[in-house]
């Protein structure tokens, strides 16, 4: 496929499935808003010189964006070329996948750079904008959908992970979101994706779901917010009407969990996170989680906030019409996800 010319355009679906490094080539803006999951970006032109060319295009017509285009490529050509010289084309990873936003003029310009380097580079016909399309079609399908719930503290996330090494098809939906729900659900993660990648990780959760043998797809029952990344409206309403199965654990145990979990955390976020529901947990409960977070009492910290997030729970807890509940009280994660199977609640 090495050679003189343009490179062949593959298939969404053959693209998506062939093996090699995966760049994208769009300005940085562009990627940091949504990009196909695993790739690189490799900028042909940067946020100032992609908006320059555009104007250009409207102003002066499409030869002279072109022109322009030419004019800041070859400034750079070098850069380029070593950057490309870069990324590792092996017999195992045979192609070297290049997408713009169409499958247009830049994808086609350095994948024939890529052709004289050798690197056996290939299209993505219709670029990241037919990726998107994909997407968003993924979540109008019907998933066989199960819910884990319970209250704050009963480790749903962490009984997940543990189904998940043993062949259940899960989706993290927190893990995809780099965040857990609650005020306090941005403490101590990275940076959130944005919607649009967000909905990108958890359209390709969803297609991977079809490799595990398990029926259903369990995610934990979660509000249609996680932090600044939105669940898309199909799939809540599909959560919705799915079957839940609710954690039940003491709240002994919650506490000890919760207290693992944030007291590592500083102060500072802890009291700002409280600070943000102060409202509705009214001034005597966040007085008094103040007053424990500074203290480094954790225990009374968390029993003035878990009233109010139970009684959130119960709430939503009362929409759902099929659920069923499951004591895993002194259970360790492992032997909770061992409890769920034996049961016969995970097929």
């Amino acid at each position: 496929m090495s050679g003189i010319g343009i490179p062949a355009s593959y298939s969404l679906n053959k693209f998506r499935n062939t093996n090699g490094p995966l760049i994208d080539i769009r300005s940085p803006k562009e990627f940091n808003q949504g990009h196909l999951p695993g790739a690189k970006n490799i900028p042909l032109f940067n946020n100032e010189e992609r908006a320059l060319i555009g104007t250009t295009y409207k102003k002066k017509g499409k030869q002279k964006a072109i022109n322009l285009g030419l004019e800041i490529t070859t400034a750079k050509l070098k850069d380029l070329v070593e950057k490309l010289l870069q990324e590792k084309v092996t017999e195992e990873n045979s192609f070297l996948r290049i997408y713009c936003w169409r499958g247009g003029l830049r994808s086609s310009s350095l994948g024939w750079l890529a052709n004289i380097l050798n690197l056996n580079p290939i299209l993505l016909s219709g670029g990241y904008k037919n990726y998107r399309k994909w997407t968003l079609n993924q979540f109008e399908k019907e998933w066989p959908l199960r819910l884990l719930g319970g209250k704050t503290g009963t480790g749903k996330t962490s009984l997940l992970l543990e189904l998940a090494k043993r062949g259940i098809s899960i989706i993290d939906l927190e893990g995809i979101a780099m965040h857990k729900g609650s005020s306090f659900g941005g403490i101590g993660l990275p940076p959130q994706p944005s919607s649009e990648q967000f909905e990108n990780f958890l359209a390709e959760a969803l297609d991977n779901s079809k490799k595990f043998p398990s029926k259903g797809i369990w995610v934990e029952a979660e509000s249609p917010n996680l932090g600044k990344c939105r669940i898309p409206n199909p799939i809540i309403r599909q959560m919705k009407k799915a079957p839940l199965l609710e954690v039940i654990r003491t709240k002994e145990e919650r506490i000890t969990r919760l207290v693992d979990e944030y007291s590592p955390h500083k102060n500072e976020d802890l009291k700002n996170a409280t600070l943000r529901i102060s409202k509705r947990l009214g001034p005597q409960r966040t007085k008094k989680a103040l007053e424990s977070i500074h203290k480094g009492n954790w225990r009374e910290a968390c029993l003035a906030m878990l009233d109010y997030y139970d009684k959130c729970y119960e709430y939503e807890l009362e929409k759902v019409i099929r659920k069923s509940s499951i004591d895993l009280s002194g259970l360790s994660n492992k032997h909770s996800a061992e409890k769920l199977i034996q049961l016969g609640h995970v097929y």
